[in-house]
């Protein structure tokens, strides 16, 4: 069994309800149940989280499942969130964990609801082999298919959990090239993902490009001003130090849409990070405001 918590910080567990619902769980067990699972870790999530993908080595399928709990208190490094991914592929224990740790950093560290991290967080991966077959190997195709697997389960975790953030009504991506490196990329991509003025922007779709400019601005990365360029929603709005005289409207009508897309190119070097964010609303307000009442 292995036992994980969010919930309100400082309050405890019931423990004999806890150690009932485990031996419950344990002689319930089915393979229809995964669903069920999912649904049963939600709190103030409002759909189950799940994702799940195939791929073949040497003629042997191999499974990657997962799920996932969250919506508020949601930040690198992840905050209150739960994942668990299972495969039923052959890998060792030290394989894996330095695969978790390298899937992570571009899903479940890359997404943000409120800026707020926890202090209960968790992510497990767990493999039993079978699938058959020989051990996949750092290295080798198998374990490539492996990583590539886990990357579209975590990612796709990862961008349920964001989309169906506390009071979110819809959820962007940010996408940065030209960093000085990939950690600045990542740097700059997250506070655009997190500001709350740019989230409010996107809430209200409105296209407000010098908060995505600002938040560049005091984000920490290395860039030039004249070199960057920043497309909103599909609209290049900002280039070569200055604001493009462009029809906005079609900014608009992409931000009404439930997921839309911000693209920025710092023109500092080759690095890339990517972040997920989700628009800032009065039902976050609501919901953290009442949260123990």
């Amino acid at each position: 069994m292995l036992v994980c918590s969010t919930g309100v910080i400082g309050r405890p567990l019931p423990m004999e309800r806890v150690a009932d619902g485990l031996r419950a769980a344990a002689r319930s067990q089915n393979r229809e149940a995964g669903e069920l699972a999912a649904r049963a870790i939600m709190t103030t999530d409002t759909v189950p989280k799940m994702a799940s993908a195939t791929f073949t080595v040497d003629g042997l399928e191999h499974r990657v499942g997962g799920m996932a709990k969250g919506a508020g208190m949601i930040h690198p490094d992840m905050a209150t969130l739960l994942a668990l991914v299972t495969t039923d592929a052959n890998v060792a224990a030290p394989d894996l964990q330095a695969l978790l740790t390298e899937v992570a950093e571009s899903s479940f560290n890359s997404i943000t609801v409120d800026g707020d991290t926890s202090t209960n967080d968790t992510l497990f991966a767990l493999a039993n082999g079978a699938a058959g077959g020989p051990a996949l190997v750092p290295g080798g195709a198998g374990f490539d298919a492996l990583r590539e697997a886990f990357l579209g389960v975590c990612e796709s975790l990862a961008e349920q959990v964001v989309a169906d953030a506390e009071g979110a009504t819809k959820h962007f991506r940010v996408t940065v090239a030209g960093g000085r490196d990939d950690a600045e990329a990542r740097l700059a991509a997250r506070t655009v993902a997190v500001s709350p003025l740019v989230k409010t922007a996107v809430h209200g779709a409105d296209p407000n490009w010098g908060r995505i400019v600002a938040a560049l601005g005091r984000s920490g990365a290395h860039f030039s001003l004249d070199r960057v360029r920043v497309t909103f929603a599909g609209t290049t709005v900002f280039e070569h130090g200055a604001p493009l005289d462009t029809d906005l409207s079609p900014v608009v009508a992409a931000l009404r849409e439930p997921r839309s897309e911000i693209d920025i190119d710092l023109g500092a070097g080759d690095g890339r990070g990517h972040a997920w964010g989700c628009d800032l609303t009065a039902g976050y307000v609501r919901i953290n405001a009442e949260y123990t009442t």
